[in-house]
């Protein structure tokens, strides 16, 4: 499918494409407030953080003539509910993961993370230097957006269980939280698959509504808590290598900014980027050590269930590869992952293996 019969068909596209004929609104000149809604409730550890950093940074760079904001999930709109918010001009931004999005377009899952994706050096990579900030634009036109990357979780978790996963057949029938299209992915081994809120997460699973999820990793899973209910935690996942978070601004609010400010908007999230993913990093090895010593067993997958993923993973792939632009995206990025991983293989890999083993 083609972007032009995507718009047709999309329930979306046609506000989409009917907000682009409206003239760009004026504003006075002077202070401006806009309001940035997120899919995080308020204190979620890394995600709410990253959110709230993007809007102090832009506020203080600005010396507060433009001041954003901040509506954690729930305060104006719901988790789920920010895309519309800010495509029908409800919201001025959002901040999120765009994989939450794939029912606008399955292309935003790659401005989160896709499964057996790319880590976020990988994705920093593509998005800065081989066309995947074009590409988020390009796909981000379609809805009246102007996004940037402005968070990254680094490589999550593979997730809690209440029991051990021997093989495949154990996600038949498993009620598993998993959003985007690892979610889609872990559907066609049978498992019934929940996209919930991270709010929402934690009584889903006391309650038994759920069997399992992943969150993001040990540093945030143990502030949301869910060692209290299981003890089997996948270290490693097929889904999440690398995930990014999204600012993204109503292209018509973006553009009556000043250059100054847009610049600003851009220079924010691109430092939040940054900084969030050393936040994660910094704090997740202490966090599973603490986890181990509280009594959860750490786990890694066997090879048979790492086999499935991968499968189902492309079979998911391969069903979205009739969009025009899904393809664009999926071929930029395998060519950006496989230029980058090479080096970084030879590189950093070895590097690591041999400092493993000469200093422990």
């Amino acid at each position: 499918m083609d972007r032009r019969s995507f718009l047709r068909t999309s329930a979306l596209g046609g506000t989409a494409a009917a907000a682009t004929t409206l003239a760009a609104p004026a504003y006075a000149q002077g202070k401006r407030t806009l309001t940035l809604v997120t899919t995080w409730g308020r204190g979620l550890a890394g995600v709410h953080d990253a959110a709230q950093r993007a809007a102090d940074s832009i506020t203080a760079m600005t010396d507060g003539d433009l001041t954003i904001d901040l509506k954690a999930a729930g305060e104006l709109v719901g988790a789920f509910e920010v895309f519309d918010a800010v495509t029908s001009g409800q919201a001025d931004m959002y901040h999120g993961a765009d994989y939450y999005f794939v029912g606008q377009h399955p292309g935003f899952a790659f401005f989160t993370a896709v499964p057996f994706g790319m880590t976020a050096q990988e994705l920093t990579n593509w998005y800065h230097h081989a066309g995947g900030h074009e590409l988020h634009d390009e796909l981000g036109q379609i809805f009246g957006l102007k996004s940037f990357l402005a968070g990254n979780t680094g490589a999550q978790a593979g997730g809690w269980y209440r029991k051990e996963i021997s093989g495949p057949e154990d996600f038949n029938g498993l009620k598993f939280r998993m959003p985007g299209l690892g979610g889609k992915a872990l559907g066609k081994l049978g498992a019934s698959v929940q996209n919930l809120p991270g709010g929402e997460v934690y009584q889903a699973l006391a309650s038994g509504a759920l069997d399992g999820t992943e969150w993001i990793g040990p540093w945030a899973d143990e502030k949301a808590g869910f060692q209290e209910i299981t003890k089997f935690y996948y270290t490693a996942g097929f889904h999440e290598p690398g995930a990014a978070l999204t600012l993204a601004t109503n292209r018509e609010v973006f553009e009556s900014l000043s250059p100054a400010h847009q610049k600003v908007i851009e220079i924010a999230s691109g430092e939040t980027h940054q900084w969030n993913l050393a936040q994660f990093m910094s704090n997740n090895g202490e966090a599973l050590q603490r986890l181990s010593s509280s009594g959860v067993k750490i786990l890694e997958f066997p090879d048979s269930v790492w086999d499935a993923f991968g499968a189902a993973s492309q079979e998911v792939h391969d069903e979205n590869m009739g969009d025009e632009l899904y393809k664009k995206i999926y071929d930029s990025m395998q060519s950006s992952m496989k230029a980058s991983s090479g080096w970084i293989k030879r590189s950093e890999g070895t590097y690591r293996v041999q400092r493993d083993r000469v200093i422990g």
